[in-house]
């Protein structure tokens, strides 16, 4: 299933939807009086509320219900109120080769901040003042779907629920400059994420999906997944031993080459620039990007 947060037109409520393909949604309240009122509910109450959903999705379309074009919608983030965000760095050697930093023996983890996160097809905005080396990272997102602790690899992948597109913006004169790299990825909506969760089902291997970005109509990045330096399967195991992941929390799993810092010449994003992220399989993520005006 592809799920998604989505405000129709007129409202102002973001409410958990189903896509039905992709141009239509059905909204979960719409079918169930006591629907999960967004994604992170949804996991929190287990695989049977998940099963229970599937099944009255699988009713309601067989009875013809009707659906909301996805046109009359906007999309927020692909996931709400997650108990945690986890970011992982360097974990593409092409992509630490071009920035100059030597990798190290265990994973780069930082935190993401909640306010980060924004939805597909909006905007992102930042002051000039503070940063004028804003730059574009596609990342496959992880959904944690049953608490891990101290799991090994093999079973890693059992504790997903799904999977997301990530856009990890980044403040690279900031992230230079300081010692942590939270803040610079951290500003009002430097998360873009979505526009679904597909779960887990629908991903056949994490390990063999194209991953792109393009800018203002250029494919800057173009790599894949086979090419991390630790699967999705070794990092979670990694991050379990220190920390019992919760249902719900996020984990993004770095980029490829071709950020735009490391390019020359450079490309950074501007007043006006465009640029959608896309996984394989999952789908196409956009983001406008804006400078503040004073």
């Amino acid at each position: 299933m592809r799920f998604a947060h989505l405000i129709a037109d007129g409202d102002t409520t973001t409410r958990l939807a189903v896509l039905a393909d992709t141009s239509e949604a059905l909204f979960l309240d719409e079918i169930l009086d006591d629907a999960p009122r967004d994604l992170q509910d949804l996991i929190e109450r287990g695989a049977d509320e998940v099963s229970r959903v599937t099944a009255v999705l699988d009713r309601a379309r067989a009875s013809g219900v009707s659906t909301t074009p996805l046109a009359d919608t906007r999309f927020d983030s692909g996931i709400l109120r997650p108990p945690a965000i986890y970011a992982v760095g360097l974990n593409y050697r092409a992509h630490a080769d071009e920035l100059n930093i030597v990798t190290s023996s265990a994973p780069t983890v930082f935190a993401l901040w909640p306010n980060s996160l924004a939805g597909h097809g909006g905007e992102t905005s930042w002051s000039p003042s503070l940063t004028e080396q804003v730059d574009y990272e596609v990342e496959l997102g992880v959904i944690i779907g049953t608490p891990a602790r101290d799991v090994p690899v093999e079973n890693a992948l059992d504790h997903v629920f799904g999977y997301t597109v990530v856009n990890d913006i980044t403040a690279r004169d900031l992230q230079f400059s300081e010692q942590q790299w939270s803040r610079c990825k951290s500003f009002d909506g430097f998360t873009p994420t979505g526009p679904v969760v597909v779960t887990r089902d629908e991903v056949a291997d994490p390990q063999d999906l194209r991953i792109r970005a393009i800018v203002d109509g250029e494919v800057l990045q173009d790599g894949s997944t086979s090419e991390m330096v630790r699967t999705v399967a070794q990092l979670i195991s990694f991050l379990s031993r220190s920390a019992t992941l919760m249902p719900g929390t996020l984990i993004s799993t770095g980029t490829t080459s071709g950020a735009g810092y490391s390019r020359d010449p450079q490309v950074f994003l501007v007043d006006g620039s465009t640029v959608t992220v896309s996984v394989e399989g999952i789908g196409e993520l956009t983001t406008h990007t804006r400078f503040a005006r004073a």
